[in-house]
Order: structure tokens, then sequence, then C-alpha cells
């Protein structure tokens, strides 16, 4: 579905992205996984447009996308959860989840219905301004609003930072969910275990290039990444 040949990206006057090659699957869920400054974010951000690549391809479903602008990409079927949710907080709940529809033109009200069947919380507090909501039903409506697009391929950054374990094992059920729906993912994810555990393919990403691939189930028993990411 999305190929990504020898990506090259600069990011503040410093190579980010030096040469990665990955693809992700139809249907699948595939995790970036990496420290701090690896590239993944400026990976993400590059695929969705809002970074452009010093040179490679980026192609999703036959498609070059390399370097279009993000409205481009967002119509092409690709959404993203962004780092931190960036809610817009003077909003409510329901507005919110609008925006995430912003170039379509045909009824929401299933897509809503869908979204408040995935997150009950949200349908409670539809009218509730964004900035009053939990970390947790932040994130919510973060992964609502992408949604509402009717993504192929749904990239989440961080899905999990700052949330409690119980709250972070949620979220990760929905993600599984989504999936199930017919939404593939591309997850990048500080939590390795909860990542891999979840993945059906993972990619190690270390300054800027990927040294390691495999299933999530290879990844998560391979000795070296058990030390270096999952604290064993």
């Amino acid at each position: 579905m999305l190929k990504v040949t020898d990506l090259k990206v600069n990011y503040g006057g410093i190579e980010a992205v030096k040469g990665t090659s990955f693809e992700v699957p139809e249907g699948s869920i595939v995790t970036l996984i990496g420290a701090n400054g690896a590239g993944k974010s400026t990976t993400l951000r590059t695929i969705a447009g809002l970074v452009k690549p010093r040179s490679g391809k980026i192609e999703f479903l036959g498609d070059d996308i390399t370097g279009k602008d993000p409205s481009y990409i967002v119509s092409k079927g690709i959404t993203m959860v962004p780092e931190g949710r960036k809610i817009f907080p003077d909003l409510t709940v329901q507005e919110n989840l609008r925006i995430g529809a912003y170039l379509r033109k045909d009824s929401l009200e299933e897509d809503l219905e869908w979204v408040y069947e995935l997150f009950p919380r949200l349908k409670e507090r539809s009218w509730q301004l964004g900035g009053t909501l939990s970390g947790g039903e932040q994130q919510m409506l973060a992964v609502g609003r992408a949604l509402m697009s009717r993504p192929k391929l749904m990239m989440m950054d961080e899905p999990s930072l700052g949330l409690a374990p119980l709250i972070v094992r949620g979220i990760f059920d929905i993600i599984k969910e989504i999936n199930h729906r017919g939404v593939t993912i591309l997850l990048i994810e500080q939590n390795a275990n909860m990542a891999l555990q979840t993945a059906d393919i993972g990619y190690v990403l270390e300054t800027g290039r990927i040294t390691m691939t495999g299933t999530g189930k290879e990844l998560r028993s391979d000795e070296k990444i058990k030390k270096a990411y999952l604290g064993q």
C-alpha cells in the first residue's frame, strides 16, 4: 500500500532521515521503533506532506505522492494522528470531529456514529470543549478526528505519550479494532513493547536508517531489541 524508497530528509539543518526504505502492506499494522531523534516523526511528517524530502520516493497505492501538498495526501486516503494530540481546545468534541472531514462533501452522520461507537466517552462529551477533556479523552478525539476522513492508511505518532498504563492498553485495543475494520496502520511509539505486541511488522530506525526488520514477535524476542528498547 505504502512504499518508501531511499528517503532522505533534512530537518532544521540536520540530516534527520538518511536513505530510509520500508513498505506498509495493505491491511497491516506496521510500527517504526527507535530512540528519540532517530527520525521517526520526521519520516511520518514527510509522508504526510508536512516536510519536503531532499530526495527519495513515497508511493501510495501506486501513486507518487513525494512532496505533495498535505490536503492532496489526505484526499488520497492518508491521515495522521499527530504527537501531542493537536486538537482544537476552543471547539467542541463534535466540531473537532467534523473538521477531520473537511475535504468531504457527503453526510458525516454514519462516521460520527462509528467514532462514538468506538469512543462512547466522546459521545457523552460531544458538546464539551476539547480543551476541557482529559489527556486520554483528547487522544481518543485525535484518533476519531483522523477517522472522519475515511482513511485507507492512518499514521499515528506516539499515541500513548503521557497517558496512564490502563489508558494506553485501551488505546492499543482501539488501534486493533480500527485495523480490523479495514484501516491500515503505520505507528510510531516509544512504548516499544506495546507497539511490537500490536504490530504485524516492525522496523527499527536508528539515526535516520532502518537497521532491523521483522515481525512484531521476532523483534520482541531479539536479544538486542530486548536490551535496547524493552528494558530486559
